[in-house]
């Protein structure tokens, strides 16, 4: 009798340790999304098995409030992306719409029940096409001109509706074909503007996750230097703009779920010529011209060489580059800089982390390496 106790205590124990492991891995989970396609990629050399999600930028929504590939080129690629998840058993692809200069129609596309009806079928059509997991929608930006966009203020409240009626369709689709589940995401900006525009509150209850663009938040708009993505504020200079845990706590103090939140991660750089010559260039003003390249480049030609002095900001968790003769600044992350901004995600239980964009980092995909060895799925 003590030995069936015993086997049964035994088996308990055992089904209590599965139990529980299961669970904390599911917990520690974390999502990888990498954005491709829009600077030329060729449908080769993607390493699959180090991201969850693989986004395709860019569809184009169109003056009839239709979606369509931006050319023949992205209709190709996208099928290879088919051929690609296959082999990858688990990882999803979405087409993303919109982007900088991509969402001129936005607005009249949300504007109304049709509308947004005329919109999402042809998102539905051209989801069932190309066999996609679902869309990403990078509306950039409700309520603003961004690249020369119509916009009205009533974009607030429409985008929440358009990802609604979205969330709607999808689940139908999911119903009709048995998909399984179709994906809605939204790469989000993160400035007070930004958040003053749009209903994040309302809009992310339709959502499963939304990449946080927590990048360019010093951008080739601006005439003083600063750094693009730091994990924290700068002791450095007069801070404007905000951090990416900032960011991030602004969204979760909008009712945003931790879990839903996939922080944004630079595989670029953005630099300025004729910069004030002081503090190493950071937070001065520049009255030459802006530059930006991938990190492929920006590790064979500039990075400790060619005068580019490489320094790291202790308190914004980041690195920059200063070249005093040239007098040119330099910001971007770096796999120091990502450890901290993973290391920050996992604390704060964040859905995980995305990357823009993936050819920039194609040569030696440094980045994406240390990305999949910190994130550790």
């Amino acid at each position: 009798m003590k030995f069936k106790n015993h086997v049964l205590l035994l088996i308990i124990l055992v089904a209590l340790f599965q139990s529980v492991t299961q669970a904390q891995s599911k917990k520690d989970k974390y999502i990888i999304v990498g954005y491709i396609g829009v600077h030329g990629w060729t449908g080769k050399d993607i390493k699959a098995g180090q991201m969850t999600h693989m986004i395709y930028a860019f569809a184009h929504l169109i003056q009839t409030g239709v979606l369509a590939p931006a050319s023949v080129k992205d209709s190709t690629n996208l099928l290879t992306l088919d051929s690609v998840r296959t082999a990858n058993p688990g990882m999803k692809v979405l087409i993303s719409v919109g982007g900088w200069g991509g969402c001129r129609y936005f607005s009249d596309a949300s504007l109304t029940d049709s509308s947004r009806a005329r919109f999402i079928n042809s998102a539905l059509a051209f989801i069932t096409k190309f066999k996609l997991d679902g869309i990403d929608i990078d509306w950039e930006y409700p309520g603003q001109i961004g690249a020369n966009n119509i916009f009205r203020p009533v974009d607030k409240e429409n985008f929440t509706l358009l990802m609604r009626d979205f969330r709607k369709a999808l689940d139908k689709q999911d119903a009709a074909d048995h998909h399984g589940k179709y994906l809605l995401t939204a790469a989000t900006g993160v400035d007070t503007v930004y958040m003053s525009h749009t209903d994040i509150t309302g809009m992310q209850q339709y959502v499963d996750f939304i990449n946080l663009m927590t990048y360019d938040i010093y951008n080739g708009n601006d005439h003083v230097t600063g750094h693009q993505s730091p994990l924290y504020q700068s002791a450095v200079g007069k801070q404007e703009r905000v951090s990416t845990a900032e960011a991030i706590e602004n969204y979760m103090a909008e009712g945003v779920p931790a879990e839903k939140i996939v922080m944004g991660l630079p595989f670029y750089c953005r630099g300025w010529t004729d910069v004030n010559n002081a503090d190493e260039g950071l937070y001065q003003p520049s009255a030459g011209h802006h530059v930006s390249f991938s990190y492929d480049s920006l590790a064979t030609a500039y990075i400790n060489k060619n005068g580019y002095e490489y320094h790291w900001d202790k308190k914004a968790k980041v690195p920059y580059l200063w070249n005093s003769e040239l007098r040119t600044f330099i910001t971007y992350n770096d796999e120091r800089a990502f450890k901290y901004k993973v290391q920050y995600m996992k604390k704060h239980h964040l859905g995980g982390v995305m990357f823009w964009e993936y050819s920039l980092d194609i040569k030696n995909q440094v980045l994406l390496n240390k990305v999949d060895e910190l994130v550790g799925n």
